[in-house]
């Protein structure tokens, strides 16, 4: 998950709001959103490498969801340890947020440089550990790419006014949110965060959705929990120039 946008406690008819793009290597094998053999309750995506995710509710109102952070001085200092194992691995337990977070901190494994986003529509927390911090999402718009919560680069911001703008109407279609997670727009060189891969590359990922000759944009992701509970999830997978969209909803 590259690009993850989300309104919590901010719209009148719902708790949460998630719109959230996976950017990846065009060729690792994945699969799209599903119920897992292995953990029946857990519905998400996974990849066919490592076995995790990166973004994945459960039938018990479980939500977790990562992003990578940009360092590329991590190729060199971090083991083979599989960032989306720690989406799979909230989903997986019972533990609380907190008490994941915790474990995670204290477990000593190495990882390259992520946010990782775990809860419930009633809590959620956010913890990098570039910052080493844990931040419970407070009310409100928050935009994560591939920095830390709310960093302003320009797909944050441009991703976060577009949600602001959808949400200010009561009635909203989830097309507009496909819509925004569309978005191609590359922002002037000026505007562009210097993480350390050079100008073309940053220029590559600068977008809201990527493309290019041999990474991009994979799937898109909206998640809707209405105050009453219920939860929708909707992913639409891109392969080969052709969209595919899988749904469910559940009540929590």
């Amino acid at each position: 998950m590259c690009t993850l946008l989300l309104a919590y406690r901010f719209h009148p008819a719902y708790r949460l709001v998630v719109a959230a793009n996976r950017d990846e290597y065009y060729q690792r094998p994945t699969q799209p959103a599903h119920f897992w053999e292995d953990a029946p309750h857990v519905f998400a995506g996974r990849d066919l490498v490592h076995g995790g995710t990166w973004l994945g509710v459960t039938a018990t109102g479980r939500i977790a969801a990562l992003t990578n952070y940009r360092d590329p001085s991590d190729l060199h200092r971090h083991g083979p340890s599989s960032r989306g194992q720690l989406v799979s691995g909230f989903l997986t337990e019972d533990a609380g947020a907190e008490e994941y977070l915790a474990r995670l901190r204290d477990s000593g494994i190495s990882y390259g440089g992520y946010n990782l986003l775990v809860g419930d529509s009633e809590r959620l927390f956010c913890y990098s550990n570039k910052s080493d911090r844990v931040l419970p999402i407070e009310p409100g718009i928050h935009g994560l790419s591939n920095h830390l919560l709310d960093t302003p680069w320009p797909k944050v911001c441009r991703g976060k006014d577009g949600l602001d703008r959808i949400l200010a109407r009561q009635d909203f279609a989830v097309e507009e949110l496909f819509a925004l997670l569309a978005d191609h727009t590359h922002p002037p060189d000026q505007e562009l965060p210097d993480t350390g891969v050079g100008l073309e590359l940053e220029r590559m990922l600068s977008p809201i959705f990527i493309t290019s000759a041999q990474y991009g944009t994979r799937c898109s992701t909206v998640l809707l929990v209405d105050h009453s509970g219920k939860a929708t999830f909707i992913e639409r997978s891109f392969e080969g120039g052709a969209a595919t969209e899988r749904q469910t909803e559940f009540q929590w």
